[in-house]
């Protein structure tokens, strides 16, 4: 599939968008936004669509920064691994792992950036010491329209390299290519894995092996799973509220002493 220079511009201002939108604090850098976006401007929402979702599980758990270290960025399998994924016609999990390197080094591109946003800071202090509200107010905002900048350039170079990259797909021998796919299905159980031994306490693994039972034994689908499981979550905080209404009660009465 090739990609006009249309679809490259609006693949270039959606990256832009949804790569300033994260300073905004409205979540729009996450994989699951950047590739259903893509996928709709290439006319193939649902291969965007898995593509997004098989990204979010991957980085559930080694997209998390923790303490000092800079995970990989979402723009990887988001926006250069839906590409992949809708023109080459690679499975989403091939594109998955083919998308990790990229997702590196954009996050490497973004620190650069970032500390270049830091010298903003000052202008727009020497500004505010000035009360020259006008030149404080495009010094404040500017870091916006730098990772806007920073982010349509990295979509339109990942949306004019479709077809390199569907030609150096093409030149991968198959036993690699089945390697890389068995490596994509793997990253989503290893990310939900790493999330899971930090959230999974003892009160919780009940839960944790009644999910198991439900999927590997009973082969219920996405949606009765998630249905199941507010189900349970509505039960436990009922009952806890029952527990603190009749403590709650017990305190009154024992204060009147009746």
């Amino acid at each position: 599939m090739e990609i006009t220079l249309f679809q490259a511009v609006l693949i270039a201002l959606w990256t832009g968008l949804c790569l300033a939108g994260m300073l905004l604090g409205i979540y729009t850098n996450r994989c699951l936004i950047m590739a259903t976006g893509v996928g709709l401007i290439l006319g193939d929402p649902v291969t965007g669509l898995a593509m997004g979702a098989v990204g979010e599980l991957a980085f559930m758990g080694y997209g998390v920064s923790q303490g000092g270290s800079i995970p990989p960025n979402h723009m990887g399998p988001g926006i250069v691994g839906a590409i992949m994924a809708i023109t080459a016609g690679v499975s989403v999990e091939t594109a998955l792992a083919l998308s990790i390197p990229f997702a590196v080094g954009f996050q490497f591109v973004l620190t650069a950036t970032y500390t270049f946003a830091t010298t903003l800071t000052g202008f727009a202090t020497k500004a505010l010491e000035k009360k020259n509200f006008r030149m404080f107010r495009l010094a404040a905002n500017l870091t916006v329209w730098v990772f806007f900048i920073v982010g349509c350039l990295i979509g339109l170079a990942a949306a004019l390299s479709a077809s390199g990259l569907e030609a150096v797909i093409n030149l991968i021998p198959g036993w690699l290519s089945a390697g890389l796919t068995v490596a994509g299905k793997m990253l989503p159980a290893v990310g939900f894995a790493m999330i899971l031994n930090v959230m999974a306490k003892k009160e919780l693994i009940p839960f944790v092996l009644l999910g198991y039972v439900l999927v590997s034994y009973l082969g219920l689908g996405t949606m009765a799973v998630a249905i199941t499981g507010t189900a349970v979550a509505l039960i436990v905080f009922f009952n806890e509220n029952k527990g603190v209404a009749a403590a709650e009660d017990e305190e009154v009465v024992f204060e009147d002493g009746i």
